[in-house]
C-alpha cells in the first residue's frame, strides 16, 4: 500500500510539472521537457537504487549527469566568452542586432534582413517572445501597454505594422504620449547600435548610418527605433 500511494504522488507530480512545463513560451519549452526528463531520470534512479535494482555506480553516474545539466546555465556565465558564442549561435551567424528595452518589452531589430522581435518581459505573457504570440494575444498585450506604458505601445505598434501590414485592427497608439522615459547609458545606447563596448567614433558613425537606412519607410520604418538610434549615436558622441 505504500507504494502504491508512493507512486499515485509520483504520477500527480509528474503532471502537474508537465502542466507547467506546457505552458512555457514555446522557445523555453524544449529546455523544460529535457529538464522534466532529466528530473524523472534521477527520481527512477533513486528508488531503483533503494529497492536494490540498481547497483550505485550507476546512480552516481545519472546524478553526476543531472547536476552537469543543472550547473551548465552557471558555467555559461561564468565564462563570458562562451556565453558570447551561444548568443551569435541563437541570433545568425554575424549576430548583429539592436536592442530597446522599454517598461514592457525587450525589443531586437537584426541589421542584416530587418526583422522586429521582442520578448514580453512582464504581465500575463511574461518571457514570451512576440513572434510566438496570436494577433488576439498582441492585441491583449496592446491594451495593456497603453495603459501603462506609451513607449512599449510605440513600440508594439512598430512590431504590428511590420507583421500585419494588411492592418491589425488596432489605432496607432498617440504620437504626442510618447516621451523618453528617462536618460540613456552608455550600456544601452551601444545595445541600440548593436555595438561593443569601447566603439569607435568611426564605429559609432557606421553603425548610426547602417541602421538608418533599415528605418527608411520603404523597408518598413520604425519611427521609434530611429530616434532611439539617434539618442544613441549623440550620446555616444558627446561622451
Amino acid at each position: 500500500m505504500p507504494r502504491a500511494l508512493l507512486l499515485i504522488a509520483i504520477v500527480i507530480t509528474l503532471l502537474v510539472l508537465l502542466r507547467r512545463v506546457q505552458q512555457l513560451p514555446p522557445h523555453k519549452r524544449r529546455g523544460g521537457y529535457i529538464q522534466l526528463t532529466l528530473g524523472v531520470a534521477l527520481v527512477a534512479t533513486v528508488l531503483l537504487t533503494l529497492l536494490g535494482r540498481m547497483h550505485w555506480i550507476g546512480a552516481a553516474v545519472t546524478g553526476l549527469f543531472v547536476l552537469v545539466r543543472q550547473l551548465l546555465p552557471i558555467l555559461v556565465r561564468g565564462f563570458p566568452l562562451l556565453q558570447r558564442w551561444l548568443q551569435q549561435r541563437s541570433t545568425g551567424a554575424s549576430g548583429a542586432h539592436s536592442e530597446v528595452k522599454t517598461a514592457l518589452l525587450k525589443m531586437t531589430l537584426d541589421h542584416e534582413s530587418g526583422d522586429l522581435d521582442g520578448e514580453v518581459l512582464v504581465g500575463t505573457f511574461k518571457e514570451w517572445r512576440l513572434s510566438e504570440l496570436g494577433k488576439d494575444q498582441l492585441l491583449e498585450l496592446m491594451d495593456y501597454s497603453r495603459e501603462y506604458d506609451p513607449d512599449s505601445a510605440q513600440l508594439l505598434t512598430n512590431y504590428l505594422d511590420q507583421r500585419f501590414p494588411g492592418g491589425w485592427d488596432g489605432a496607432e497608439a498617440d504620437a504626442s504620449e510618447n516621451e523618453q522615459s528617462s536618460a540613456m547609458t552608455t550600456k544601452e545606447a551601444l545595445a541600440v547600435l548593436g555595438l561593443a563596448d569601447g566603439a569607435s567614433e568611426a564605429e559609432i558613425v557606421a553603425a548610426h548610418r547602417k541602421l538608418m537606412q533599415k528605418m527608411h519607410p520603404d523597408r518598413g520604418g520604425n519611427d521609434y527605433l530611429a530616434a532611439k538610434i539617434n539618442e544613441a549615436k549623440d550620446f555616444l558622441l558627446k561622451g
